[in-house]
């Protein structure tokens, strides 16, 4: 049932990007409140719409049989007004190599605490900069979703790089209509540790040359390496260094670029992995700004059935994503987490 009252999103506010976006659509869905949002990307070099944004939007007007205004490519402003969430079988293609990982987060809220299971499928980019690849979901923040209820699986069905596209991810849900509150502030011992890269159409020295700067510079042992040539529409090159400990897995990520050496693009995501050690938290800077929407909905469901929901974690310095990303949490479930500064510039998170 759509709830009568508008909320008012300005897309300039904060990191100003296609976040916003995404997270006002989930989160009204879920809550059946209409959203309005306006300055579209104002913080991108090309404000609007962009073919990924654009089926986010078309996405999540399928499942919940929304009325919508300003779905086309470049516009900078919409309205969204959800009816009924109806969980099933979809299919989206984004045309593009936008990013298939951030159309299936923008559905995930919703499905996973509908009534039925649902398969969703999504082609585009499956490895893309600035977006949560594959393996992130999959073995960061799938995991945690998991525990709190629901059970969703993900497979790789192919590859999709920039610019050609063309790849496939599936998800499988099995819902919880009530998802359990749920704290993560220890990390607890790494027990299991993996630096991989893969290349596509591209010299296997590209990968070899990665994981070598990796595995010296963190002094990892040889057996923790892994180098891959995948199939996919065009070249690419992905790395990523997943670290397993008792009470969460993290994965950090980097990707090849034209005319970066292989070195610094292996270099940056060592010097991530560095500062991810070093503090000790369990949730990395990016699995911050991704692990507060299901606790804010947990939390919001716990206010309205009496019961505990919710839950805080420790990490690093939030960034801006993470803050705008508590700005459209408070405005869409009226929700006010805490953020405690801690020892060694840590920070406390607590959505409850």
């Amino acid at each position: 049932m759509t709830d009568s009252k508008w909320i008012e999103i300005d897309g300039s506010h904060g990191e100003g990007g296609g976040q916003m976006v995404r997270s006002s659509l989930a989160l009204s869905m879920v809550t059946g409140k209409r959203v309005r949002i306006e300055n579209v990307r104002a913080g991108r070099e090309k404000p609007g719409l962009m073919r990924q944004h654009l089926t986010c939007v078309q996405a999540a007007a399928e499942i919940s049989g929304a009325k919508v205004t300003g779905d086309k490519l470049g516009s900078t402003a919409i309205t969204f007004e959800p009816c009924e969430v109806k969980p099933g079988d979809y299919h989206f293609r984004i045309g593009t190599a936008g990013s298939a990982s951030l159309v299936l987060q923008t559905l995930l809220p919703a499905l996973i605490i509908g009534e039925t299971p649902s398969t969703i499928v999504v082609e585009g980019g499956t490895h893309n900069t600035h977006a949560p690849p594959f393996e992130f979901l999959q073995k960061a923040f799938v995991p945690l979703v998991n525990r709190m209820g629901p059970s969703i699986q993900l497979s790789l069905e192919q590859y999709g790089f920039y610019p050609a596209g063309g790849g496939e991810v599936r998800a499988t849900i099995q819902p919880s209509t009530f998802l359990k509150a749920f704290d993560i502030v220890e990390r607890g011992d790494i027990v299991r540790r993996q630096v991989s890269s893969v290349v596509s159409h591209l010299p296997m020295h590209i990968a070899e040359r990665e994981v070598d700067v990796i595995q010296r510079g963190l002094n990892w042992d040889t057996s923790e390496t892994l180098c891959e040539s995948v199939r996919a529409r065009c070249p690419g090159n992905y790395l990523w260094i997943e670290m397993e400990s008792q009470h969460v897995t993290e994965v950090i990520t980097g990707f090849g670029r034209l005319n970066v050496k292989a070195e610094i693009v292996a270099r940056d995501a060592m010097d991530e992995a560095r500062a991810y050690i070093k503090a000790d938290v369990p949730v990395g800077i990016h699995l911050a700004d991704q692990w507060m929407l299901p606790l804010a909905i947990s939390a919001w469901q716990s206010r309205q059935q009496g019961v505990q929901g919710g839950g805080k974690f420790t990490t690093q310095p939030l960034t801006l994503h993470s803050t705008t990303h508590l700005s459209i949490i408070e405005k869409f479930l009226g929700l006010k987490p805490t953020i405690e500064s801690q020892e060694h510039r840590t920070q406390l998170v607590c959505i409850a």
